[in-house]
């Protein structure tokens, strides 16, 4: 025999008037039934058409974009859109000179130093390497760029967009859903 049971709980009916808002105004209490009630999800995610989000952006070799910058500026990208970038920067300086190395973004009127490697001074050889892995948002009118002070200043790496500007993640380059 079917029953129905009231639910009192303003934790569950504020989640319900929160997250269905066509609900809000309905003075009922929410009820449970142990009545076996069969529900088929329809949608494009449940048929698996679409790529979890881990998969959805991988990386793949239509959608890298490689970057050097040694004694230079190079640019990463200027177009808007989420960017996971990665890479690494070196550096060795036997003069003992030092030197720097830096991601940065910039509007055309100010810049902004999103990564720095910056080495004092020194009397020996010194010599560096470290990593970098990030998301970056690249917003209309934005360049980011890698940036390196000297010819022993290595900052290479890679980007690939894992987002459009208005956060639909992007498929990686080439996949095909079935």
């Amino acid at each position: 025999m079917s029953q129905i049971i009231p639910i009192v709980s303003e934790a569950l009916q504020s989640s319900i008037r929160r997250l269905l808002p066509s609900q809000n105004g309905f003075g009922e209490d929410l009820q449970a039934s142990n009545t076996i009630v069969p529900i088929i999800d329809l949608t494009p995610t449940a048929e698996g058409s679409i790529l979890p989000n881990d998969l959805q952006t991988a990386m793949s070799f239509g959608d890298l974009s490689a970057f050097d910058a040694t004694n230079a500026t190079a640019t990463i990208t200027s177009t808007p859109g989420f960017f996971r970038v990665f890479g690494f920067l070196s550096g060795q300086s036997s003069s003992g000179a030092g030197f720097s190395g830096k991601i940065t973004a910039t509007d055309g009127l100010s810049i902004k130093t999103v990564y720095d490697v910056d080495t004092a001074s020194t009397a020996g050889a010194v010599g560096y390497i470290n990593g970098f892995d990030f998301i970056f948002f690249v917003a209309n009118g934005i360049t980011l760029s890698a940036v390196s002070n000297n010819t022993s200043t290595k900052i290479r790496g890679s980007s690939y967009q894992v987002a459009d500007i208005n956060g639909n993640l992007s498929n990686p380059a080439g996949f095909v859903s079935q």
